[in-house]
């Protein structure tokens, strides 16, 4: 499994997560990002680019 991790601090709801895996990552009603912490490691490339697209480079993956 993978372990995703999202710096709220860092997020500004941008959504290219969302656009990219919008099964792992989604905004609510009010633009925070919601998202799956365990991932299975057959879904590593849509997180690596989700990480790679993130304008804030809020999201962190390890495993």
């Amino acid at each position: 499994m993978i372990k995703v991790y999202i710096d709220t601090t860092l997020c500004q709801s941008h959504g290219e997560c969302v656009g990219i895996a919008p099964d792992l990552f989604q905004l609510d009603d009010d633009d925070f990002i919601n998202w799956q912490e365990e991932v299975d490691e057959g879904r590593r490339a849509d997180l690596e680019a989700a990480v790679n697209t993130c304008p804030m480079t809020a999201i962190r993956i390890e495993g």
